[in-house]
């Protein structure tokens, strides 16, 4: 009787962290959007000219994620992993205020 509860628990407990890594996978793969919290706290926009430059004073219509150094993708893909995003794909023509020019 002991080993049928112990099997028992150890199946449940697999499948349940099994579902749970599906959730985490999910949550951190596919496009960011700019309305996700970490998005509107870094001022992730899609389209680096709808950037508020009264916000982010800094920003120049030049900087682009397909020139930021944490842009994993090709300059010449639309879309590509960010490491300030944990991966997830961001437009190359977007732009937030994590953004550091590529290195040369």
């Amino acid at each position: 009787m002991q080993a049928f509860k112990r099997r028992t628990f150890l199946l449940i407990a697999s499948s349940a962290a099994a579902a749970v890594a599906g959730r985490v996978a999910a949550q951190t793969s596919g496009k960011v959007s700019e309305s996700e919290p970490q998005a509107v706290a870094l001022g992730y926009k899609d389209d680096t000219s709808k950037v508020d430059n009264k916000k982010y004073p800094k920003h120049t219509p030049d900087q682009k994620c397909a020139n930021c150094q944490f842009f994993q993708g090709k300059a010449t893909d639309a879309l590509g992993p960010c490491a300030v995003f944990g991966n997830r794909n961001v437009s190359a023509s977007g732009w937030c205020s994590s953004w550091t020019k590529k290195a040369a």
